[in-house]
């Protein structure tokens, strides 16, 4: 049985947004000017801390949408082996460490955050403005794991499969979840803008 009544036995993030689409246009706004507009970090970057973010609260959507869009964007796939589990192993840039030792603070236990946590971040050589897309990206896939897993989103190979045609030929897109809001009103801003 599903959550809501209102949606499919297992339902897709698309049922989920055009049953409730009165958030949709802001969230996807957001997340392209977050993932997609300018920053020290690059998207391929970004959605791996979007990935990692989502791994560390086990939400596999999530954990595997970013990582085949991080991987789009030329991330090894090879650095999500190992990357929840033991980042210092993944093969990722050293300076990255006290970054995701910071995001993974702040999703676990976010009242504990202290300024030597973020002494770490800039004594590692990242910028006030990097570290604030940083914490930024933590915040929106909090909540973006948050609805996944309240309204029971599930992912499989078939869905992977899809996220996959739909990353083709848009790895240079500003657009990217704004367009994913646009084909859920069929291209004419309907309910979702």
């Amino acid at each position: 049985m599903a959550r809501f009544s209102s949606l499919p036995e297992n339902p897709q993030l698309s049922d989920v947004f055009k049953r409730f689409p009165k958030t949709v246009w802001p969230l996807c706004e957001y997340h392209d000017i977050l993932l997609r507009g300018d920053s020290e970090l690059s998207v391929a970057e970004r959605e791996m801390l979007a990935a990692y973010v989502s791994g560390i609260n086990a939400c596999n959507y999530c954990y595997g949408s970013h990582q085949i869009i991080a991987e789009a964007h030329g991330m090894d796939s090879a650095v999500f082996d190992t990357l929840i589990n033991d980042p210092s192993e993944a093969g990722i840039e050293e300076k990255f460490l006290p970054l995701l030792a910071y995001l993974k603070k702040l999703t676990e236990s976010p009242a504990r955050m202290t300024d030597r946590d973020a002494e770490a971040v800039f004594a590692a050589g990242w910028s006030e403005e990097a570290f604030y897309d940083a914490i930024c990206i933590c915040a929106i896939f909090n909540c973006m794991n948050r609805i996944i897993e309240g309204t029971g989103v599930i992912s499989n190979d078939m869905i992977r499969a899809e996220q996959r045609e739909r990353m083709r030929g848009s790895e240079e897109n500003p657009e990217f979840y704004r367009d994913f809001a646009r084909m859920l009103s069929n291209g004419d801003g309907g309910a979702v803008k």
